[in-house]
């Protein structure tokens, strides 16, 4: 069988740390390309001088990891400039914060020609190639100038806005095109899968042989629908343990009878954590009746630190959350405990497992992991309640949790009270039917599905 060849901004090369986090496109990818004997291939995380960046291969548990520096340049053009500042607000609809540069565009496009000169010197023409997520849209194209006819296929994990939205993008068909240089293009949702194939439609006017099939002069690229799942079995089982943990134990000593409410997100405006905690703070106001009796517990790590949304969102989250606490508070009782703080993947899911209500409420979302994790942490005797903003793209299958629009504070307070009062028998229906999806579509149904439809070029 031919090898499969992942390549992603950054390579997860092993730690050996036990316990250790890990981002979702790990938990996705690491096992399948063990059992494959696979090739992962991305940036190193290193930031080299010009003359000093190096390419490094590592073999460990049947899987090659290879990993490329980048310069001071390259970082700030590619990644903090238009990944972060351009990238990502305009596929997350935020077309407020986009910062365009014609600079970093150019940064953009070097450091993917950079990838595919590595990648050209290790490909084998029976590879098959899955790149992943938005860093990396035109690298088909770049292999394709170099002559490789491999099979290519790209997944998106974050959303993709509909054409009114992604025309804002400046040299939009440039870059957007590039996408049909891949065999299959695999999306979270119908929802963005539908607003790529309108953008091909409508605003290139390309040919179509099905609502997810286009003639691109003579290539054939198909679009699929491919939700990212979780190692669910795993994952119970993790937070099992780690209920059992001195840190979980200490977590659930402090509650003292309290009811505990948690977010856990990268501390990003996607994530909706200003309107989070305004929702919040207006669930205390009208229900004084609970005060004392619950706390939300938000754990948000800092992320891309270097570009001024981040710094002022942060700056926000620490006036609301400073106020919350101010009005609300007492001398034994601290209503939102805000953490800017990473922690283990065990240590994480123990605290899921001992949270009554889950708070995930993005303003947009690819699809949101968290939202199944939480799920798979509960003890099926007395399962928690799960919180899930309309705009998630977990909410497509996960219905039976409470679904909101994370931009009304008043359906985010309901929701709150509703979650912490509902009876037992709800609870466990509701958590049986969310558990049945996510067991269903894990992350093994999500990679086997994908590659599947890359290897016979048939979308499932």
């Amino acid at each position: 069988m031919a090898r499969i060849v992942v390549v992603s901004n950054r390579v997860a090369v092993p730690t050996g740390e036990r316990g250790a986090r890990a981002g979702g496109l790990e938990v996705a990818i690491r096992s399948f390309l063990k059992r494959n004997h696979g090739l992962w291939f991305g940036w190193s995380g290193r930031i080299a001088a010009k003359a000093e960046v190096a390419t490094r291969e590592v073999e460990s548990g049947g899987v090659t990891y290879i990993t490329t520096d980048l310069t001071r340049a390259d970082y700030q053009e590619y990644y903090n400039g238009f990944a972060n500042r351009m990238l990502w607000p305009i596929l997350h609809y935020r077309l407020d914060l986009a910062e365009y540069s014609s600079l970093d565009l150019t940064g953009y496009i070097r450091v993917n020609e950079h990838f595919a000169d590595r990648l050209h010197r290790v490909l084998r023409p029976d590879d098959v190639v899955w790149i992943h997520d938005y860093h990396l849209l035109p690298l088909a194209k770049a292999l394709r100038d170099r002559g490789h006819k491999n099979r290519i296929g790209f997944f998106l994990h974050v959303p993709f806005p509909p054409p009114e939205i992604l025309t804002a993008l400046p040299k939009h068909e440039r870059l957007i095109l590039s996408l049909c240089h891949y065999d299959l293009v695999g999306f979270q949702t119908e929802t963005d899968a539908d607003n790529f194939s309108r953008y091909l439609k409508d605003e290139c006017r390309m040919p179509t042989q099905d609502r997810y099939t286009f003639l691109a002069g003579s290539r054939v690229v198909r679009l699929g629908v491919f939700p990212v799942g979780v190692e669910t079995a795993e994952f119970e089982r993790l937070a099992r343990r780690s209920a059992r943990s001195s840190f979980v134990q200490e977590v659930v000593g402090s509650l003292a009878g309290r009811a505990m409410i948690i977010g856990v997100d990268r501390l990003d405006y996607s994530k909706g954590l200003e309107e989070r905690f305004l929702a919040y703070e207006r669930f205390l106001d009208d229900n004084p009746d609970r005060s004392e009796q619950v706390f939300l517990l938000q754990i948000a790590t800092p992320s891309r630190t270097g570009v001024d949304a981040y710094k002022d969102l942060r700056s926000r989250l620490d006036t609301i959350s400073g106020r919350v606490n101010g009005t609300h508070a007492t001398v034994d009782w601290v209503p939102l405990r805000y953490v800017n703080q990473p922690y283990r993947r065990d240590e994480l899911s123990g605290i899921y497992r001992a949270a009554d209500v889950a708070l995930v409420t993005p303003l947009r979302d690819g699809m949101n992991l968290v939202a199944k994790e939480y799920v798979a942490a509960q003890d099926e005797k007395d399962p928690g309640v799960l919180i899930l903003s309309q705009f998630a793209g977990a909410a497509e299958q996960m219905r039976d949790a409470l679904i909101v629009n994370p931009l009304s504070p008043e359906d985010v307070a309901d929701a709150i009270r509703r979650g912490l009062d509902m009876p037992l028998e709800e609870r466990r229906r509701r958590w049986q039917s969310l558990m049945q999806g996510i067991v269903r579509n894990d992350v093994t149904a999500w990679r086997d599905a994908f590659v599947s439809a890359l290897r016979s070029g048939v979308p499932a």
